[in-house]
C-alpha cells in the first residue's frame, strides 16, 4: 500500500507505517500536480493537513485512492461525502489537537489580562527610557481565579479548556443550542482523578451575562455566533478568545466593542479572511493574535501521526 503524506507526518507515525510494511512516498506535491502524481504512482492513501485541498475533482480523477486522512477534527478541505460515496474511507484525529488548542486559549487569556501583548511591543522600544511609565500602564491587571469562564461548544477542545479553567480556580459554564450534561475528568500527576459534572446553558443571553471570559470552541457555522446583539448582552470588560473558526465572530463589530470598552481585550487564532487578516485587525493594540497555530505543538503532531498510522494499519486489514 502506497501512502502520500502530502503535508507531512510525524516520525513516530512514519515509523509505525513502515514497521507495518507500508510504503511512504517521500514527496510533497503541489496542488496542480497532485492528480497526475497520484495516478502515476497508484497512491492508495492520501494524508493531508490544511494546505492540500482534496476536492471532488481530485477524488473522481484518482481511482486508486482507498483512504483519505487528515490530522485534527475539521475536514473542511476534503469533500468527505463525495469520497464516501466512492467507497473511500475518510479518517481524522478529532482528539489530537484538543490539549494544544486549550493551552493556547489560556496563553492568550493570560497575555491579555497581564498586557503582555502590549508590553512585548513597547518594552523593546521604550523599556530603557520609559520603564516606570510602562510599569504604571500595566498595573491594572486582573486574575483568572474566581472569575467565570464561559465556553461556547463543549466537544473535545471545550472540555480541555474547562479542565484548565478548573485548575485555575474558575467557575465553568458552557453554552450549547441543545441540552447537554457532560462530565469532565481531571487526571493528576499522582494518578488520582476527580470528576466534575456540567449542564449546558441554552439561553445565550443568560450565558453571556454571566461570563467574564469567553472561549469560542464550536465547530464551523454558516453565520456569526457572536455579533452586535450578543456583544450587547455581555458584561462590560469581558475578554474573548476565538480558536475555533474564522467567521464565528464578527471581527468588524468586535473592533467596535473593543473601542467602546465593552470588550476589554480579545484574541484571535483564526480569521474571517484567513490567510490575509484585515489590517485593522492586525494593527489593533487590544488584540492578541496568532496565525492559526492551535494544534501546532510537537506533542499534537506526534499524536496525529500515530493515530492516523494506527487507523491506516487497522483499515488495511479490511480493504
Amino acid at each position: 500500500m502506497k501512502i502520500l503524506a502530502n503535508d507531512g507526518i510525524s516520525t513516530s507515525g512514519e515509523n509505525l507505517l513502515k514497521e507495518a510494511g507500508l510504503e511512504i512516498l517521500d514527496n510533497r506535491v503541489s496542488q496542480e500536480h497532485l492528480i497526475p502524481f497520484i495516478n502515476e504512482n497508484q497512491v492508495e492513501v492520501l494524508l493531508v493537513k490544511n494546505a492540500t485541498q482534496v476536492t471532488k475533482e481530485l477524488i473522481d480523477a484518482c481511482p486508486s485512492l482507498k483512504i483519505i486522512g487528515k490530522g485534527g477534527e475539521s475536514m473542511d478541505n476534503i469533500d468527505v461525502e463525495f469520497a464516501k460515496s466512492k467507497g473511500i474511507h475518510v479518517i481524522n484525529t478529532p482528539n489530537a489537537f484538543a490539549k494544544s488548542v486549550a493551552e493556547l486559549v489560556f496563553a492568550h487569556f493570560l497575555t491579555l489580562i497581564r498586557f503582555l501583548h502590549d508590553s512585548n511591543r513597547n518594552m523593546p522600544l521604550e523599556g530603557d527610557t520609559k520603564f516606570a511609565f510602562l510599569k504604571k500602564s500595566y498595573e491594572k491587571a486582573t486574575e483568572l481565579s474566581g472569575k467565570t469562564l464561559g465556553i461556547i461548544g463543549f466537544g473535545n477542545i471545550g472540555k480541555e479548556v474547562a479542565k484548565i479553567g478548573i485548575g485555575l480556580g474558575m467557575k465553568i459554564i458552557f453554552y450549547t443550542r441543545k441540552p447537554k450534561t457532560d462530565t469532565v475528568s481531571l487526571e493528576f500527576f499522582d494518578g488520582r482523578t476527580m470528576d466534575f459534572e456540567f449542564t449546558s446553558i441554552q439561553d445565550m443571553e443568560t450565558f453571556l451575562k454571566e461570563a467574564d471570559f469567553i472561549s469560542i470552541n464550536t465547530s464551523e457555522t454558516s453565520e456569526y455566533i457572536i455579533d452586535t446583539p450578543e456583544f450587547e448582552m455581555m458584561k462590560d470588560g469581558v475578554f474573548i478568545v476565538n480558536t475555533a473558526k474564522g467567521g464565528v465572530i464578527n471581527e468588524v463589530t468586535l473592533i467596535d466593542y473593543i473601542e467602546n470598552k465593552k470588550v476589554a481585550g480579545a484574541a484571535l487564532d483564526v480569521f474571517e479572511t484567513e490567510p490575509k487578516p484585515e489590517i485593522q485587525i492586525l494593527m489593533n493594540p487590544s488584540l492578541s493574535l496568532s496565525p492559526h497555530v492551535g494544534g501546532s505543538t510537537l506533542e499534537a503532531q506526534e499524536r496525529i501521526g500515530t493515530e492516523l498510522a494506527q487507523q491506516i494499519i487497522d483499515l488495511q486489514k479490511l480493504i
